[in-house]
């Protein structure tokens, strides 16, 4: 991409934090970033994904009105993408009209997930919360490399919450705790649990 270089990073890598400023703008062609916030109890709470077509609203933020960073932001795997310089953003913004487009359509994009999550948190039982976690991070092999911390951030609770709730999932056979993570035993059950028909 004109005006860019290339950016790379290994999984695990905190791509940004709290208090610090940002140094461009990342357009991913590979890999996930996960971008939470965590109070000062050490709780926190996934907000989102950014994906290769996605936009990071943390980072856009920064760059629009420039401020640092007040969410973590970790590459859940290698990453890769161009990377526009904090000093060339408001230009290219201005005279790229296909990356000017592709950043509104993001916007939008992530203003319906946050709708979504403002709905869940608010509106939605626990238990759809936990079981639309376990179908969304599940993977071809019908297991996930989840700790029941990982499952707090994503439903917006309690590690310990998360804990009684799965052994109850576990005890239906809906779920089965492995030492390395869980396995779904049962998709149609939860499934059932997110649509509130059990």
């Amino acid at each position: 991409m004109h005006g860019s270089r290339d950016f790379f990073a290994p999984r695990a890598t905190a791509i940004f934090q709290p208090g610090q400023p940002c140094p461009g703008f990342v357009i991913l062609s590979q890999g996930t970033i996960r971008v939470s916030l965590t109070r000062a109890s050490g709780r926190d709470v996934v907000l989102y994904r950014v994906t290769p077509g996605d936009v990071c609203m943390h980072t856009l933020s920064c760059r629009i009105d420039p401020h640092a960073f007040a969410a973590d932001g970790v590459a859940e795997t290698d990453l890769k993408g161009p990377l526009v310089p904090a000093e060339t953003f408001h230009q290219k913004l201005a005279e790229d009209a296909a990356f000017r487009d592709m950043i509104l359509r993001s916007v939008s994009a992530r203003f319906a997930e946050y709708k979504q999550l403002i709905e869940d948190v608010a509106l939605m039982h626990f238990d759809a919360r936990l079981a639309k976690a376990l179908l969304r991070l599940t993977g071809p092999d019908r297991t996930m490399r989840a700790t029941h911390a990982d499952l707090a951030s994503e439903t917006a609770s309690g590690r310990a919450y998360v804990s009684r709730r799965l052994a109850e999932c576990a005890r239906q056979g809906w779920v089965a705790q492995q030492k390395d993570g869980i396995a779904l035993l049962n998709r149609e059950a939860l499934d059932h649990v997110v649509m509130g028909t059990r």
